[in-house]
């Protein structure tokens, strides 16, 4: 017999189970080896439904104080007596967070392939740069990306350049030089042209490529047709090597991180909050900006700030990149949280901060884990945590502010309903589900006497009969409406 721990709802559950020995099998996530001679004798119907009707009769549920921690409350049952077995089961809403994040994360086999793509582009880009390399960055590597995300990589050339490496052995050593340019944007622009230029030419799958130099960032975009990917090629991008490090350590802190950033893009894809499309509507990254400072805010704090995170550094955890301190502590060296509040009454608390937070004078900044005053007149700003100049929302404007914080009010409205958290009826929504359902915003432009242009009415216009559209569906459907949350498309 041996103990198996488990995730289960978010909260630590322990299961005892057998189990054989025999030949094994390397395993494919890095995890425990697969036994492929393992047998098991399946138990008759019967006797599995007379087992079950056992193990019921001598179990019984008891609710955990939020405020109180798993280790304690188990320590104070057990001074009653031996528990033989035990498990902690979360709330309803909790359950559909964690389910979200588990069906929209990106799967083991997709991170390979997406390192295999970057590994493709080398070997182009080795025609001209032999020793570099083409690193992956973003929604692929930073544990916050879902399925059918972009894949965004980075065209690493500092292992060539002589400066940062050790020459090992040999008589002679090779350098590379480029001409001298005006600045190292136009050095970037001319790299990732001839990169871009060699995938076109020699580049097996690859197609649709785009030179977009002229961008803040450079870069190439082509689609990878054998493995389905959108790929982003930039070059001279470490700050946003760094963000995706920082995210990534955010992300191990705390399971409740992942989830509250999955269910929130969730929620905000279905209230068209959010696009694929460019435009003036909330990124995602900026949403997980929004949810880190919100569980930075929370007492005891969930996550640490920034520069709680650089104060913990050591020596070798130093970085600097063009002025911009970079520097955090790795996760490793990061106390777990005391804080015990759930993901039901976090989200509760999200919509709540958010849909009465001064936009109109305050900024986000996870650097400081508090509102600052605003350096300038943007909808929405949230402070770039390492270029602390920089707006990450910049492309945000009032109209799409306005929709944001009119859902936030209305999803948290919804959560304070008696009976929305716990399914009452088999047609009508509850939970998260009744969050995802298309909400009328009729009140959004009333309170506006200015005329807006004419393209900002044309477009809420189309808002709104986009948004009458999905209502009446819903309302027409002869179900009365039900819908299953893994079938919400992001």
């Amino acid at each position: 017999m041996w103990w198996r721990g488990f995730e289960a709802a978010g909260r630590r559950c322990f299961s005892r189970a057998h189990r054989s020995w025999g030949k094994t099998a390397p395993a494919v996530d890095g995890g425990e080896e697969i036994d492929l001679t393992e047998k098991t004798t399946a138990k008759t119907f019967s006797a599995l439904q007379a087992e079950r009707h056992e193990q019921a009769e001598r179990t019984i549920l008891i609710s955990c104080p939020s405020n109180i921690s798993e280790k304690k409350f188990y320590k104070y049952l057990s001074s009653y007596g031996t528990i033989n077995k035990y498990f902690f089961y979360e709330g309803f809403i909790d359950e559909q967070l964690y389910t979200v994040c588990k069906e929209y994360q990106i799967t083991e086999e997709n991170t390979r392939l997406r390192f295999l793509v970057c590994s493709l582009v080398k070997d182009i880009a080795a025609a001209y740069f032999p020793e570099c390399s083409i690193r992956p960055f973003g929604s692929s590597v930073n544990n916050f990306g879902k399925m059918g995300c972009d894949l965004d990589m980075f065209l690493d050339l500092d292992s060539i350049s002589g400066r940062n490496n050790t020459k090992t052995g040999g008589v002679f050593s090779m350098e590379y030089e480029t001409k001298r340019v005006a600045s190292e944007r136009v050095a970037t622009q001319s790299t990732l042209s001839v990169i871009g230029e060699c995938i076109d030419q020699f580049a097996p799958g690859c197609t649709g490529i785009q030179k977009i130099l002229n961008a803040r960032c450079p870069l190439v975009r082509f689609s990878h047709q054998p493995s389905g990917l959108q790929c982003d090629l930039t070059a001279n991008n470490r700050i946003a090597m760094r963000s995706t490090e920082l995210l990534y350590i955010y992300s191990n802190i705390d399971p409740r991180v992942r989830a509250l950033v999955f269910g929130v893009r969730c929620w905000a894809r279905s209230q068209g909050i959010t696009s694929n499309i460019p435009g003036s509507w909330i990124t995602n990254f900026s949403l997980t900006m929004m949810v880190l400072f919100l569980l930075q805010k929370r007492n005891p704090p969930i996550i640490p700030t920034l520069d709680q995170l650089r104060d913990l550094a050591e020596a070798e955890d130093k970085y600097v990149i063009e002025s911009h301190d970079c520097t955090f502590v790795s996760n490793n060296k990061i106390k777990p949280s005391q804080n015990t509040e759930t993901l039901e009454e976090l989200l509760q608390e999200f919509f709540e901060f958010y849909g009465n937070f001064a936009f109109n004078q305050m900024s986000i900044n996870i650097r400081k884990g508090k509102e600052q005053h605003k350096p300038e007149a943007s909808p929405l700003y949230i402070q770039n945590p390492f270029e602390q100049a920089l707006n990450v929302s910049k492309n945000v404007n009032q109209t799409q502010l306005e929709k944001f914080v009119t859902s936030a009010r209305e999803s948290a409205w919804i959560l304070q309903q008696e009976g929305i958290k716990r399914p009452m009826s088999n047609t009508k929504p509850w939970g998260l589900a009744a969050l995802l359902l298309p909400t009328m915003q009729s009140s959004g432009g009333k309170s506006k006497k200015k005329r807006q242009p004419a393209s900002e009415r044309i477009k809420s216009l189309l808002d709104s009969l986009k948004a009458n559209k999905e209502t009446t569906g819903y309302l027409n459907r002869s179900n009365g409406g039900r819908r299953h949350i893994c079938t919400v498309a992001w």
